[in-house]
């Protein structure tokens, strides 16, 4: 890398240029072309690049502008624009089509040093900072590595279960489990966490950790209310940076087909049925009760439900729902559980998810999705 690149076509300006910041000390080359100007530029990653306005040929300086200010490495470089040109309308279009500063003809030598200084300068700054995000980078992805490895694989054998996560960002605040209690009854659950980021992702694999080691004290985990305020005892959102979470949760006695849940401020799970004559019913479990968190002295309820065969229970986030569309309007609750509904029992998830890809606006979703089906012969 060198200090500077100049491109300049005048012979006289150049040799003015050189001098002066010889004297600073700087390292520099220059080109006498806009396009042999790109060339040096893409090869050598000069800090500040002075380019002349009017340098001719077919790129001229605002084009240089332009080019290099849409250049994926280029574009931190600082660029002076060096002109004769004195207009108001003149240097907003020199700053408009990417320059960073504009030099005056004729250059005086105090300006040029303190312009250069400052484009060096902030040259500098902005390296550091893309140098710091991308080391971030690497680490949320490594955090994001680690949050995934502790999701269960997918279930097979006597309760097939499938589960699926896709974070809006690196770091989501989504997590799901499922376990087995006892040979018998088997334990099932997905909560969201307000926000994103590693702080979402903290709380949420920490609630998972909670869970999984069924260390809530004095707390049968049979009893889904009961957990859920134990929950909400240990993780107040005064104690979280004022995060909270929705939850569901569920216990399956697989050797009676009953469900026992209970939910605080999170989606309905879903139960979809066939009977003996191919008619699908769709059946939403929900219960009152506050997020997780909000509230220190918040009540939970739970329900049975008696779980038909030939059935697939899901449990899912908003973000599956809350997605904007092309024409402006979200899914919506109602529609994702007609999606539900019209799935096929041998299907996996993945066409679920897709079926909600190919509706959603814009290429990046707005929220974490998670998706679990639990599927019931």
């Amino acid at each position: 890398m060198i200090d500077i690149l100049i491109i300049e076509h005048d012979a006289a300006t150049e040799q003015f240029l050189v001098s002066v910041l010889k004297q600073q000390g700087y390292s520099m080359t220059v080109a006498r072309s806009g396009a042999e100007g790109l060339a040096m530029a893409e090869k050598l990653l000069p800090g500040v690049i002075i380019c002349d306005w009017n340098i001719p040929g077919a790129v001229n300086g605002l084009a240089i502008c332009h080019m290099l200010k849409h250049h994926p490495v280029l574009s931190i470089s600082s660029l002076l624009l060096l002109t004769a040109r004195y207009s108001t309308a003149d240097r907003v279009k020199g700053l408009e089509m990417g320059a960073d500063d504009l030099l005056s003809k004729p250059v005086d030598i105090n300006e040029l040093n303190a312009r250069v200084r400052a484009g060096l300068r902030i040259y500098q700054l902005t390296q550091d900072l893309r140098q710091q995000k991308q080391r971030m980078e690497a680490e949320m992805a490594e955090a994001e590595g680690y949050v995934r490895s502790l999701l269960p694989n997918d279930r097979t054998g006597r309760v097939p279960i499938q589960a699926r996560f896709l974070p809006s960002q690196q770091l989501g605040g989504d997590c799901y489990d499922h376990y087995w209690l006892d040979p018998d009854y088997l334990v099932m659950y997905l909560l969201d966490v307000s926000g994103h980021g590693l702080g979402s992702a903290l709380l949420s694999t920490s609630v998972l950790n909670v869970l999984r080691s069924q260390s809530l004290p004095d707390v049968s985990f049979y009893r889904p209310e009961k957990v859920l305020r134990a929950l909400n005892e240990t993780f107040q959102m005064s104690d979280q940076n004022q995060k909270y979470f929705t939850i569901w949760y569920g216990v399956l006695n697989c050797a009676n087909r009953q469900l026992l849940y209970a939910s605080a401020g999170h989606p309905p799970a879903v139960l979809v049925s066939v009977d003996d004559h191919q008619q699908v019913t769709t059946t939403r479990l929900r219960t009152p009760g506050m997020p997780v968190g909000m509230l220190p002295d918040a009540k939970y309820q739970w329900q049975r439900c008696q779980l038909p065969p030939n059935s697939n229970l899901y449990l899912f986030s908003d973000g599956l729902y809350e997605v904007l569309q092309d024409n402006e309007q979200y899914i919506g609750l109602d529609d994702f559980v007609d999606l539900l509904a019209l799935a096929k029992r041998d299907q996996s998830l993945d066409y679920i998810l897709d079926a909600v890809i190919q509706r959603q606006s814009g290429d990046v979703a707005s929220d974490d999705m998670s998706l679990m089906m639990v599927h019931l012969d």
